[in-house]
C-alpha cells in the first residue's frame, strides 16, 4: 500500500486531484474575467437548482439571525460549512456530474469541524477588529461628542473616519485570510488556521487579478440590487462558482 500524503483527505474521500499546490501559485490578471466567465457557466449548467440553493440558504441565515445571540453565532459558524458544501457541488458541476440541493449540506458530512472552526476563527478576527477600531477610533469620537460644538463636532467626525478607515484596512486581510479556507479544509483536510494562512498568502500573491476580479464584482453588485435585489439569486451562485474555479486555479 503506497503512503498517503498527510495533508489530503484519504483515498476516496477527496473530491480532488493529487496536484494539490500548497502554497498557492501566482496566476494572470486575465484570470480575475475568467474566474466570472466560468462561474457564470457553473451557474448555467443548473441555474434552477442553483437558485433554490441560494435561496433556501438566505432562508436558513435569516432564521438563524431572528434568535438573538446563539442564531447570529450560528450563522457564522455554519457559513464555512455551507460553502465548503457548496464547492464539493461546483466540482461535481466541473466533472460532469449534476449539482443537488443537498450538496448546500454537504460541509455537514465532511470535515465538519474543521470547517465549523474557520467560521469561529473568522469571527474572532471580526471581534478583535471591532476592538481595535472603538479603541483607536472610537475614543476620539467620543472625546469630541463630549466636547459640543465647534473643535469638538470635528474631532467627532475625525474619529469616526479614522473608526472607518481601520476597519476597511483590517477586514481585508481577514477576508483574504477566510476566501480560500473552506475549500482547503473541504478537499485537502487542511486545519483551519493553515488553511486561512495559505488562503491569505494565495490573495496576496495575486492582488492583481482580485483587484480585477472585485472592480468587476462591485460592478455586478450594483446591477444585481437594482431590480429589489432579485439579481443576487444569479449572483450569489456566480460568486460561489467563480471562488471555486479561482481555487482550482491557483491551488491545483
Amino acid at each position: 500500500m503506497s503512503e498517503q500524503n498527510p495533508g489530503m483527505v484519504p483515498a476516496g474521500e477527496s473530491s480532488v486531484g493529487s496536484n494539490f499546490d500548497e502554497g498557492g501559485r501566482t496566476v494572470n490578471a486575465g484570470d480575475g474575467v475568467e474566474w466570472l466567465k466560468q462561474g457564470w457557466d457553473l451557474f448555467l449548467k443548473n441555474p434552477g437548482i442553483w437558485i433554490a440553493i441560494t435561496v433556501i440558504m438566505v432562508v436558513i441565515n435569516i432564521v438563524l439571525s431572528l434568535i438573538p445571540i446563539i442564531g447570529q453565532l450560528a450563522a457564522q459558524f455554519l457559513m464555512p460549512v455551507f460553502i465548503g458544501g457548496l464547492f464539493l457541488g461546483c466540482k461535481s458541476l466541473r466533472d460532469g456530474d449534476e449539482l443537488r440541493i443537498d450538496h448546500l449540506f454537504a460541509g455537514f458530512k465532511q470535515n465538519t469541524g474543521n470547517l465549523v472552526m474557520v467560521g469561529v476563527f473568522y469571527l474572532i478576527g471580526v471581534i478583535v477588529i471591532m476592538a481595535i477600531t472603538f479603541v483607536v477610533g472610537g475614543g476620539a469620537a467620543l472625546t469630541g461628542g463630549l466636547m459640543g460644538r465647534g473643535a469638538g463636532v470635528g474631532m467627532a467626525l475625525g474619529g469616526l473616519m479614522l473608526a472607518l478607515l481601520i476597519m476597511l484596512v483590517l477586514m481585508v486581510p481577514l477576508c483574504m485570510a477566510i476566501y480560500f479556507a473552506p475549500a482547503l479544509v473541504i478537499f485537502h483536510n487542511v486545519a483551519p488556521l493553515e488553511a486561512m494562512k495559505a488562503s491569505f498568502s494565495a490573495c496576496l500573491k495575486n492582488m492583481v487579478p482580485f483587484l480585477v476580479y472585485g472592480l468587476i464584482l462591485f460592478v455586478l453588485c450594483i446591477i444585481a440590487a437594482i431590480p429589489f435585489g432579485l439579481g443576487f439569486l444569479v449572483l450569489i451562485p456566480v460568486i460561489i462558482g467563480s471562488t471555486y474555479v479561482a481555487y482550482s486555479g491557483i491551488f491545483e
